[in-house]
Parts: structure tokens; sequence; C-alpha cells
């Protein structure tokens, strides 16, 4: 299905030179407005893919007031059409985060640039946005949750608790040491302690979390988790010893 484009231009010649170009392009045109006013409205009828806003337009209204009322209501990405390219033209425009800018009097080729490449950074964004409420809802705390996935190289890798050794809390970061890897992530322990299994996991130091079951021995009150090859000594704090000592007995 071609691309739907919405012209806002005050000058009529200008507006149907637009036209006749992006015909020539393959590209139809949903509607043409003169005013901001018209531009809002036929917006909101026809919903077009993609806006080319004149920055100057007739009447009290702007192409920049325009383009944020439409970008606020449909969501369309916007290119300014303008033959003002100073820098307070420009600083008034970026407040609405257009998708491009065409300089008056532009060439085809231009247009057609602009136009694919606003197109593609709008898809990418409308993308990225389903991939965050995804992610959102994935990450919310869920008491009942069977599965331990973390986030990493923009992937949520499925996590074995059971090949957990130990968590290490790095100032603003948590380490995650497994069986085969560590994994580096911004949260807290309180939040990691919240999610990893209790039957399983002790918080035993302000910075660790341990995996009971990788305990080898306690030496000189640190407990020695096996991580791999090597053997780590981790300290229990004072706040943390009475809720460990409630999980174990001695012979």
């Amino acid at each position: 299905m071609a691309i739907q484009i919405l012209i806002v231009e005050d000058e009529s010649i200008v507006r149907k030179d637009i036209e006749r170009s992006l015909i020539r392009l393959g590209y139809q045109i949903a509607g043409q407005a003169d005013t901001g006013e018209k531009a809002i409205e036929i917006a909101s009828k026809v919903k077009p893919d993609i806006a080319l806003m004149d920055i100057m337009l007739k009447g009290d209204m702007t192409g920049i007031e325009a383009a944020e009322i439409i970008k606020s209501q449909q969501d369309i990405p916007v290119i300014f059409l303008t033959a003002y390219a100073d820098d307070a033209t420009l600083s008034k425009a970026k407040i609405t985060e257009p998708h491009g800018y065409i300089l008056k009097p532009f060439k085809e080729v231009d247009l057609h640039t602009t136009i694919e490449m606003a197109l593609h950074k709008h898809k990418r964004e409308q993308e990225i946005k389903v991939e965050n409420e995804l992610l959102r809802s994935l990450t919310s705390y869920k008491a009942t949750a069977e599965y331990l996935f973390i986030k990493h190289q923009s992937r949520l890798m499925k996590i074995n608790t059971a090949d957990v050794y130990y968590v290490e809390a790095l100032k603003d970061y948590v380490q995650v040491i497994t069986k085969d890897q560590k994994f580096i992530i911004h949260t807290t322990m309180k939040d990691v302690e919240k999610k990893l299994p209790s039957k399983v996991f002790q918080r035993v130091h302000r910075s660790f979390i341990v995996n009971m079951d990788k305990i080898l021995f306690i030496q000189a009150g640190d407990l020695v988790i096996a991580d791999g090859d090597v053997q780590k000594e981790i300290p229990v704090g004072g706040n943390y010893r009475d809720e460990l000592s409630d999980r174990i007995n001695v012979l």
C-alpha cells in the first residue's frame, strides 16, 4: 500500500509542486491544508502515514504548533518544510521532535530521502515502544513466577536458579555469578532478593546473597562457595547471622 502523506503548505504554487513530486515518487496524497487548524482536522480524519508541514503558516497557528498537536493526538511523524533555517526557528521546531527538515527550495531526491528516513525512524520508535511495554510487564515482580530471566545484551536470558552460586552488590549494579558466566545488571539487592526463591537463597551480608546449596564449608565466620574451580569466601554480616543460623543445624 502506498504511503499516505498530508501536505501542509500555505503557498498554493509550492503545495502543487510538492504534490507533483510526491506522486512521481510513488506516494499518495492523503490531504492538503493551508492552515494549522485545517491540518489538525484532516489528520484526525484520514490519519496519514506522515505529514509535510511548513513551519510558517498563515493564520493564528504556526506549523510548529500544529505539528505538536498532531503528534500528540495521532502519533504521526512530521517533517518540517521551511525557508527559515535560523537558530531561533530551529530551536522552537526541535521542541516538537520532528522526524526531519527539508529546506525550500528542495530537490526531489532530498524529499524522497527525508521521507523514507522519517518513516523508518518512526517505525523503529514504535517497535521500541512495544518492546519497552513488554519489558516493563515482564520485569514487574510476580510472587507466582516460576522462571528467572536476566536482562543481558538486549536479551532476556533464561537462568536456572540452581546454577546461580551467589549475588554480589557492586555500587549501583549487581553481579550474578552462575555456573558458566557472570551477569552485571542495573538493579538493587533488595529487588534480587525478592525475586530469588527463598527456599534456596539467603541474604548473608548487605553485599551478598548466596545459594545455600553451593556452600562447601564455613570457616572463620565466612561462607566458602564453589565458583567453578575457584573457591569464593563470602563474609556473614552481623545483621544476617540469626537468619542464616536458623537455617543450619550442626552435628
